[in-house]
């Protein structure tokens, strides 16, 4: 009995012992409500703990609460021993560290995943200061892939009664589970009954991530046309939050037509005679109507919405109507354009084609064409222009005046609208023949020379060759008309002197003109100590004007020619001895005398030269540049 005493008074001793301790000691633990983490990273839960006045050992244990609710410890640790719980969820993948009365322990978990998002409690005893816990959430992050979007392909119509589906928008593998919010031109979209409907679709994959789909449905207006919706996804991410915003589509919008648009597509600007139209009709409905065509009251073949009426003439001016077709309301809408087609006929000239005018008369052409706009006249003459306006005044005709005139008339107001037409003017009178330049033709002999005659007149003269030597053939080459009469030309091989005339006739009297030709012949003297050549061109010939300069040369050369002989003689005979050389018989080359006969040549355009006789006097003899001794 005193044993039993004695036993229960030390444990009465003893928890009274314990309970004054613990009266003044105290352990207090500090923990995060939350740790936030994502997918696959390192998660660290710290608990800070104070132990104060107790020299015990603390001990340190780790509990997770299970998606079932039940707690269970994952981690043990002393003084002397720290141990991972085995064949737990966390044996693999957990490690703490820090220990001691004042101080903190650090929970980590690697390679966090899902099934991880749990609560954990960090217990701390301190034995005589007894134990205390604090709790820590673990929550888990994975951000959802880039959400995808795509709009119906084919249209939709107003006149639908009930929403129709816009698109589809998907956020895939997001944990949580990510939410989605339609837009339209940056204006949120609610589920609005008859208008707006949303459907969400939120699938858990067996990795456990969410996929979430939504669908738009909306009762559309013709303004949706212009309309761009898109997407934004919201997801949670460690401290806060995280949007995605999706590409924006547009959708195709059926609406009736209630009116149309008809214009003149081609030619821009004024349209002319000739060409090619284009008519476009445009509906300001989805999708474009069935169009018909009408031009003048008559239906026309169209292609689409474009009507092509090719070479129009003004018989083409009148109304074009388009007329549409709503399949939807069987309703007809028509449109209108007017087409003007601008014209300018062909030059009207008077007189016409051909007119024939006495000399000294006078002419008065005009020239129009009847336009739809205001017109423009000039009229050339071999390419230059003689007059302007639609009449052509020509004053005391002459030859001169004879040829064809062009009026050309075009509108300034639209280009490549021209037309133009020609007259023939004939001045009448007998023939008149241009006189050449040179009358007098000089050429070598053997050669050929061509002659032209230019004679004008109307009727168109009549070209007649003659000669003065009937033995000569004068061959016509060319023969042409011109604008005021006609040309010939011949072709005659000299061989001596010849005049050749050119004879010209009509009804109303005849010319001539004559062209006096001097043959020229070539000739070349020599002795052993000089030559002498008389060279005459050969081509082109060498034309020697009436004033007489022609006979002189004649002469000049004709002089020559007899002094060459006269001293060819002298020589003769002073070889034959039959002209003495004075008393020795021999002369002094080197000193002119009276005896002696010497030649003077000169080389100047007078081709003069003389001979000094016997007694000094000056004859004419041949061409040269030095005195010559004729003796030996």
């Amino acid at each position: 009995m005193a044993l039993r005493m004695n036993a229960s008074t030390f444990v009465g001793l003893f928890l009274l012992s314990v309970t004054w301790k613990a009266a003044w000691a105290k352990v207090e633990v500090n923990m995060e409500d939350r740790v936030e983490v994502f997918l696959g990273d390192t998660a660290q839960i710290t608990c800070m703990f104070t132990v104060s006045d107790s020299h015990d050992d603390v001990i340190i244990q780790w509990y997770m609460i299970t998606k079932t609710n039940v707690r269970s410890r994952i981690y043990y640790g002393d003084g002397n021993i720290q141990a991972v719980d085995r064949d737990g969820q966390f044996t693999d993948k957990i490690s703490v560290n820090g220990m001691g009365k004042s101080s903190e322990v650090v929970l980590t978990i690697r390679d966090v995943a899902l099934e991880d998002e749990l609560e954990f409690i960090c217990q701390v005893n301190g034995l005589s200061a007894g134990n205390m816990e604090g709790r820590t959430m673990l929550k888990v992050f994975a951000s959802p892939d880039r959400p995808n979007i795509e709009g119906v392909h084919s249209g939709i119509s107003v006149s639908n009664k009930n929403p129709s589906k816009i698109g589809s928008c998907e956020a895939k593998n997001g944990y949580p589970r990510p939410n989605i919010t339609w837009y339209r031109d940056q204006s949120p979209m609610q589920n609005t009954p008859g208008e707006v409907s949303v459907v969400t679709l939120v699938t858990k994959e067996s990795s456990g991530l969410y996929t979430v789909q939504s669908d738009l449905h909306l009762n559309v207006v013709k303004e949706d046309k212009d309309s761009f919706f898109y997407c934004e996804v919201s997801y949670l991410v460690p401290g806060g939050t995280k949007m995605t915003e999706t590409n924006k589509i547009n959708i195709t919008v059926h609406y009736p037509t209630t009116s149309l648009d008809v214009w003149v597509e081609s030619p821009k600007g004024r349209v002319k005679e000739g060409d090619t139209v284009e008519v476009h009709c445009r509906a300001n409905g989805n999708p474009q109507p069935p169009f018909t065509f009408l031009h003048n009251m008559q239906e026309l073949k169209s292609e689409l919405n474009v009507l092509v009426l090719k070479d129009v003439t003004r018989l083409s001016n009148g109304n074009i109507t388009c007329t549409a077709l709503d399949l939807d309301t069987y309703e007809e809408t028509v449109g209108h354009t007017e087409l003007f087609v601008d014209y300018l006929d062909l030059a009207v000239l008077i007189p016409k084609d051909t007119h024939v005018m006495a000399q000294g008369e006078e002419l008065m052409a005009t020239c129009n064409a009847l336009s739809s706009l205001p017109t423009h006249t000039e009229w050339f003459k071999k390419g230059e222009k003689v007059a302007e306006g639609h009449t052509l005044t020509l004053k005391d005709a002459v030859f001169d005046m004879a040829g064809t005139y062009v009026c050309v008339v075009n509108v300034p107001s639209l280009e490549r609208l021209e037309t133009s037409g020609s007259l023939h003017v004939h001045v009448q009178g007998p023939p008149e023949i241009k006189e050449s330049a040179d009358t007098v033709l000089e050429e070598v002999t053997e050669k050929f020379l061509n002659l032209s005659c230019h004679a004008r007149g109307y009727p168109t003269p009549v070209i007649t060759w003659s000669s003065s030597d009937k033995s000569q053939i004068l061959k016509e080459v060319s023969h042409r008309q011109t604008e005021d009469g006609v040309l010939s030309v011949v072709s005659i091989k000299v061989t001596s002197d010849i005049t050749a005339n050119c004879n010209a006739s009509n009804v109303h009297g005849t010319d001539s003109f004559p062209f006096s030709i001097k043959a020229i012949v070539q000739t070349t003297w020599s002795d052993p100590s000089t030559t002498v050549t008389t060279v005459t061109p050969a081509t082109p010939p060498k034309r020697v004007k009436k004033e007489g300069s022609g006979v002189i040369i004649a002469v000049i050369i004709i002089c020559i020619l007899l002094l060459a002989i006269l001293g060819s003689v002298l020589y003769f005979l002073y070889k034959k001895g039959k002209i003495p050389c004075g008393r020795s018989g021999k002369q002094d080359l080197t000193k002119p005398n009276k005896d002696s006969i010497m030649v003077e040549i000169n080389n100047d355009n007078t081709e003069e030269a003389v001979l000094l006789g016997v007694n000094g006097d000056k004859k004419p003899t041949v061409k040269g540049d030095k005195y010559m001794d004729v003796q030996k």
